[in-house]
């Protein structure tokens, strides 16, 4: 069982003398997100029994917690003092980590409204490919200049370093949260959440799908009720369940075809002549597309990229697509020396976004 950031080490520096890849995985919530590792069968790098709460200060709006900590102890521990971790994050399992939340970078349906996961992230601690034990950033919001590397970790999926500690700025939880239902086509609703972007509206996600726009309104009662008056639509009694059920892929759009594409675009982008069935979130700017192997993965990528955005292969059989889109050769080679430097023996996670790293 490897308890300890010393345990952690000696399998980093043990991989690495022998140049053995390792999967580093905590409670396989998010496996299935990115391209399989590559090369040899990998070692088990397991970082789930490396858990727990360092620091909380409420006040501060700030939350230093261990890689291995579950999402939900750490959401209830927010809770306790009315805060949130806002970019909310999707766990697709009970015993979901905050490693897995980090590396992935995964935001959920508030993330157009308040940020993504890497907004949040204040430092993290990390062990790198040599077994070097890193800090970058702190536990305060800094306006600095450089290369913030804490936020570099967000979403590089575990190809950089092992995350060891995570500092996150936290929020104080909506006094009050509303759930509207409009009907409209996809045109109009799309023209709507573009129109509203540009207005200080409490509005604290969107959700377009077969014909029916829905919009969750957060904040002070008077300003919510204001608003809810001025979009109108019919209020929904169970919005905490239709949004927990969007952020963890539980609605049946999720599970409507067998393969899952996330496409982040131009939010004002029309609706896109695509074969399959559309979800609509975060104002028009993601567009998930549940389709089936008869869809050619380059008119998909190619429809993003006229978008001004990009697809990935979100969930299916990955065994002939890449997950990510693939890069302009400037950008990455960036993240081949990004690899080079964390990791010069490509023992974590090769290939898990690129199989060029």
């Amino acid at each position: 069982m490897l308890n300890t950031a010393e345990d952690l080490i000696h399998k980093i520096n043990t991989a690495a003398e022998s140049k053995r890849p390792l999967s580093i995985q905590g409670s396989n919530s998010k496996l299935f997100y990115g391209n399989q590792i590559a090369e040899r069968a990998p070692d088990i790098l397991d970082v789930s029994n490396y858990s727990g709460i360092v620091n909380y200060e409420p006040s501060e709006l700030v939350i230093t917690a261990k890689a291995g900590t579950r999402l939900a102890d750490l959401e209830t521990a927010l809770q306790t003092h009315q805060q949130m971790l806002a970019f909310e994050p999707p766990h697709f399992g009970e015993n979901a980590t905050l490693g897995g939340c980090i590396a992935t970078g995964l935001s959920g349906p508030r993330r157009a409204y308040a940020g993504a996961a890497r907004d949040f992230v204040l430092g993290v601690r990390i062990l790198d490919g040599r077994g070097n034990d890193l800090h970058f950033g702190g536990q305060v919001m800094k306006n600095v200049a450089g290369y913030d590397v804490s936020r570099l970790m967000t979403g590089a999926m575990g190809t950089l370093g092992v995350l060891l500690e995570v500092s996150l700025k936290v929020l104080p939880l909506p006094t009050m949260e509303i759930t509207l239902c409009m009907s409209m086509k996809e045109v109009e609703a799309i023209g709507k959440m573009h129109q509203w972007a540009s207005k200080p509206l409490p509005i604290s996600a969107t959700c377009f799908y077969e014909n029916h726009l829905f919009v969750r309104l957060s904040g002070a009662e008077s300003a919510v009720h204001a608003t809810r008056t001025q979009l109108g639509g019919e209020e929904i009694d169970q919005g905490k369940t239709f949004w927990q059920s969007i952020r963890e892929h539980t609605h049946a759009f999720f599970r409507s075809g067998t393969r899952l594409w996330r496409l982040s675009i131009k939010s004002s982008t029309p609706p896109l002549p695509l074969p399959g069935q559309q979800l609509i979130e975060w104002g028009g700017a993601l567009r998930w597309l549940a389709t089936d192997e008869s869809v050619d993965e380059t008119t998909i990528r190619s429809q993003a990229e006229a978008a001004k955005g990009h697809a990935t292969f979100f969930k299916g059989n990955k065994t002939s697509i890449q997950a990510f889109h693939p890069l302009p050769p400037a950008m990455m080679g960036l993240h081949k020396r990004l690899k080079q430097k964390f990791d010069p023996a490509g023992i974590l996670n090769p290939g898990k976004m690129y199989p060029e790293y």
